[in-house]
């Protein structure tokens, strides 16, 4: 009676339950991560003025924090010379050397600086609204480990204390 065939069905619910089980929750895990990944890699904040005048704060608040602009794109401008239409947008290239130096001096992590320097996005939308965007460098230092989350934890904090002159409580 112990080896009967429906003594081993009842023995094998519980294992199939739990390897369902198992098999759920790493399929819907991963769909959540799929989905929400790429809203979390990402900040975007209101302004509190208008596409000028955020320019022109950021700019000074690079300044005033002893970061450097290296370069500011405007996409804007960009698109028209080939004969497209976007409403403004222009991305600022910022650095603090004193933080990049930390990544590009050790060659352990010198493969982060195709992630330098730090972007920050300044657009507008339909709606007229002015919009900053910036990589969420929090997240991607606990992503990076070792010296780079240090790193990337710095230049998030620099990054968001310049633009808090900008940003919409």
């Amino acid at each position: 009676m112990k080896n009967s065939p429906r003594s081993k069905k009842s023995s094998f619910r519980p294992s199939r339950i739990f390897i369902g089980g198992l098999l759920s929750g790493i399929i819907i895990s991963g769909l959540v991560v799929y989905f929400s990944f790429s809203k979390l890699m990402f900040t975007v904040s209101e302004s509190k003025y208008n596409f000028d005048q955020t320019t022109e704060i950021l700019t000074e608040s690079v300044k005033e924090n002893n970061w450097n602009l290296s370069h500011q794109y405007d996409l804007q401008q960009t698109m028209a010379k080939h004969g497209h239409e976007v409403k403004p947008v222009k991305v600022f290239s910022i650095c603090k050397p004193d933080i990049a130096v930390r990544v590009l001096g050790s060659d352990e992590d010198r493969h982060i600086s195709s992630m330098m320097p730090c972007r920050v996005a300044i657009y507008e939308k339909a709606d007229g609204k002015t919009y900053i965007a910036r990589m969420n460098a929090g997240l991607f230092a606990i992503l990076l480990g070792g010296q780079a989350t240090a790193v990337m934890g710095d230049a998030g904090t620099g990054s968001e204390n310049i633009l808090k002159s900008v940003i919409k409580p």
